[in-house]
């Protein structure tokens, strides 16, 4: 049923990838600064390289200025991306803006295409998308209290918002807020485009957290009787989270293709380190305790992998896929830390130094527990899949013995 044997212009798209990398992104990674990526000097010229090879904006539909390939392919391709830190930057495909753009693209009007997706997909600005707030849980986003309100021909938003990815040096935001306080629970909220210069918008602060790879931070940032024009408004009233699922389901799976690289990456540190280091006479990679190390993460990793092409697979036949999708996200999660510790412990005090990227993988691992959905929710969902359709197959059995 399932095929995942790349095709000739996959396997050709892989390969060229792959050496991109060895040339360009591994040798640049020295440069990267914490919370604020490469310097633009360095980061434009690899980005105009990877325009030019044809594998910019992945994700994105080729219309909108992207490469348009399917979710298998992007999936392959970002496994090789996922393998260093800074490369979803020089690709063109990282969050938020990757989301952002996969929403503006469906949602946003042909005047807020040309001001707000294009150059975003383009490269030549970078967004933030704002949505989590400190005073509620994030897995519960009906209970988000920021609001928005119309007067006359402008949206009102207070909102107190924090975990607001890349907010330092982005040109707008896309918030959510509750905008029909009397509708139906899931058709509460909408999503606005703000300006960043906009004088009701305010970063507080960057938030120290686990980590260091993503550019602007994680940032509180403060909507005060902030004033945007009606024509502002993404996509219909009340759609706000139907859009934000545009974002966050193909998120959630971009993010588990990646960490199939980080995997893998690790996977061959912890090799390439077991086979050249030498104690009690013997080399680490013919003690038992390396061998199991490695086998388990092998296998682990295939597991994974597997489950992400076959999630992949059903989205280009689409399907939401979101049992797959659910699954993945967590099982991938525990899958990378682990990766990522056996190599760690295999490295010694090495490992937890920075002279291997294995340390900075390793804290950046802890946060994919939580964000897009924590463990918790995202073991519910398969678990109420799984009964439900249990449930369905008990009630047609029963009315076929009748």
């Amino acid at each position: 049923m399932f095929n995942f044997n790349p095709s000739e212009e996959q396997q050709k798209m892989v390969e060229k990838a792959e050496a991109f990398m060895e040339e360009h992104v591994y040798p640049n990674e020295k440069h990267m600064v914490p919370h604020r990526g490469l310097p633009e000097e360095i980061l434009k010229p690899l980005q105009q390289k990877v325009k030019d090879m044809g594998l910019w904006a992945a994700h994105m539909a080729k219309d909108a200025g992207g490469t348009g390939m399917g979710f298998l392919s992007l999936g392959l391709l970002s496994e090789v991306i996922g393998r260093s830190p800074i490369a979803p930057y020089i690709f063109g495909s990282m969050a938020p803006d990757a989301g952002n753009g996969e929403i503006l693209w469906h949602a946003a009007s042909e005047e807020q295409k040309r001001n707000y997706l294009y150059p975003l997909v383009n490269g030549d600005v970078r967004s933030c998308f704002a949505m989590t707030e400190p005073e509620v849980s994030g897995s519960d986003p009906r209970m988000l209290q920021a609001t928005a309100e119309l007067d006359g021909d402008e949206w009102v938003i207070n909102a107190h918002k924090w975990f607001t990815t890349g907010a330092i040096g982005s040109s707008f935001s896309i918030v959510m807020a509750k905008s029909d306080p009397d509708a139906p629970p899931h058709q509460q909220f909408s999503l606005f485009i703000v300006d960043n210069e906009n004088p009701g918008f305010e970063i507080v602060r960057e938030v120290p957290v686990i980590g260091d790879h993503f550019t602007g931070g994680h940032c509180e940032v403060q909507y005060t009787n902030c004033r945007i024009p009606k024509e502002n408004l993404l996509g219909n009233r009340g759609e706000g989270f139907k859009l934000a699922q545009l974002r966050l389901g193909p998120g959630r799976i971009t993010h588990a293709m990646r960490w199939i690289g980080v995997a893998k990456r690790s996977l061959d540190l912890m090799i390439g380190y077991a086979t050249e280091r030498e104690t009690r006479g013997k080399r680490l990679a013919d003690f038992q305790s390396i061998q199991n190390f490695i086998a388990d993460s092998t296998v682990e990793i295939e597991a994974f992998r597997l489950l992400t092409l076959k999630a992949a697979w059903l989205m280009d036949q689409g399907d939401e896929a979101r049992q797959e999708i659910s699954a993945l996200k967590f099982y991938g999660a525990k899958v990378l830390h682990d990766v990522i510790d056996r190599a760690i412990q295999v490295h010694g005090a090495l490992g937890v130094t920075g002279d291997t990227p294995l340390e900075g993988f390793y804290r950046e691992a802890r946060t994919a527990r939580i964000y897009d959905g924590p463990d918790e929710v995202h073991r519910m969902v398969v678990a109420r899949s799984m009964i439900k359709a249990f449930e369905k197959k008990k009630e047609g059995e029963a009315v076929a013995k009748r």
